[in-house]
């Protein structure tokens, strides 16, 4: 079933185009990669996907209720203060706000949500204590943590690895691969890192010089 359809997109910011033609199928349970230059529109056009970007031209379609199955997305760089005094699990409850109604309150539902959410990336011991203590690859966990709590039909991920040490880069794409392999989950994710997509993302997009085109994992070295 295919989840998002764009057919000749442009996008860009004002007037000027920084991807331009864009035609892809995004299918449901595949773990699709952004890979391309730096600077090439990858972060471009994961946010013209999830609609924090307008289309110039051209169409997107979704096969899910945006609505009801918001987008989980983290992205590159987080707004959080960490000087605020935030536990683990106050920073992933805020997924759940996506599904409460104006001027309520998350209630213990929504903090059992946002519980196994922390637990799905293997952090639910944590869950008590403040955002700010957290190493950097806790940190982005209890990021994804905070996009699972929306209950997503897509996970989308910009450089989530990026700035973390090699363990927790590990420790960060099991819990993604896994989301993937075990609950079905799609994912939409953008790295540099090459190496660490063997055996786990089922295709490519490679951006550069203002497109977009699909690849096998094993044509891009």
């Amino acid at each position: 079933m295919c989840l998002v359809k764009l057919r000749d997109v442009s996008l860009g910011y004002g007037r000027q185009p920084v991807l331009e033609h864009v035609t892809l199928d995004l299918e449901r349970g595949e773990f699709i990669a952004l890979l391309g230059p730096n600077g090439a529109g990858k972060t471009t056009l994961l946010r013209g996907i999830v609609g924090l970007l307008p289309v110039l031209t051209g169409t997107i379609e979704y096969g899910f209720d945006r609505w009801s199955s918001p987008f989980g997305y983290v992205p590159q760089r987080e707004r959080l203060d960490p000087t605020f005094p935030l536990s683990a699990l106050e920073v992933a409850l805020m997924g759940t706000y996506a599904h409460l109604r104006p001027l309520r309150r998350a209630g213990r539902t929504q903090r059992q949500v946002a519980q196994k959410s922390l637990e799905s990336v293997g952090l639910g011991t944590i869950a008590d204590q403040r955002f700010a203590s957290l190493s950097g690859g806790q940190m982005q966990r209890v990021l994804i943590a905070r996009a699972l709590a929306a209950e997503p039909t897509l996970l989308v991920l910009d450089e989530p690895t990026a700035g973390v040490d090699a363990e927790a880069t590990a420790a960060i794409m099991d819990v993604v691969s896994r989301l993937n392999r075990e609950e079905g989950l799609t994912i939409l994710l953008v790295t540099h890192q090459v190496r660490m997509l063997r055996g786990i993302a089922n295709a490519v997009v490679w951006v550069q010089d203002g497109r977009a085109t699909r690849r096998c994992v094993d044509e891009v070295e």
